[in-house]
C-alpha cells in the first residue's frame, strides 16, 4: 500500500508525512504514530532525494509569476481600500463612530445664536 494513515499497523520501510515533511522509519511491523488524519506515504529515501531537486527547480521557474501574483493583489488590495474609502465619504452623513462628542455639540453654534 502506498497510503497509510496514522495507527495503521505497516510493514519494514520509510514513511514520509508530506504535511509537516516528518519521517517515520519501521525497522519490523510497527504502528504509525498520529490519528487517523494524518496521512503517510510510503516512499524510498532515494526518491525524495531525486524530487527534491526538481521541486526546486520548478520553484525556480515559478518564481516570477509568484511574484507577479504578489504585486497584482498588493495593488487590487490598495485599489479597492481607496475605491471603498472614497465611497464611504461620498455616503456619509456626518456621524463618526470614531468621535466620542463627550461634551455635546459644538458649543460656538449656539453662543452665536
Amino acid at each position: 500500500m502506498f497510503i497509510n494513515k496514522g495507527g495503521q499497523m505497516v510493514d519494514k520501510g520509510t514513511y514520509w508525512d508530506l504535511r509537516n515533511g516528518s519521517r517515520i522509519d519501521i525497522q519490523e511491523q510497527g504502528v504509525l504514530p498520529g490519528s487517523e488524519e494524518t496521512t503517510y506515504f510510503k516512499i524510498a529515501s532515494f526518491v525524495m532525494l531525486m524530487v527534491g531537486p526538481i521541486i526546486g527547480l520548478l520553484y525556480i521557474i515559478l518564481l516570477p509569476f509568484i511574484g507577479i501574483a504578489t504585486v497584482a493583489a498588493l495593488a487590487g488590495k490598495t485599489l479597492f481600500r481607496g475605491v471603498n474609502s472614497l465611497a464611504a465619504k461620498s455616503v456619509s452623513f456626518g456621524w463618526r463612530p470614531t468621535n466620542a462628542y463627550l461634551s455635546g455639540k459644538n458649543k460656538k453654534k449656539a453662543e452665536k445664536k
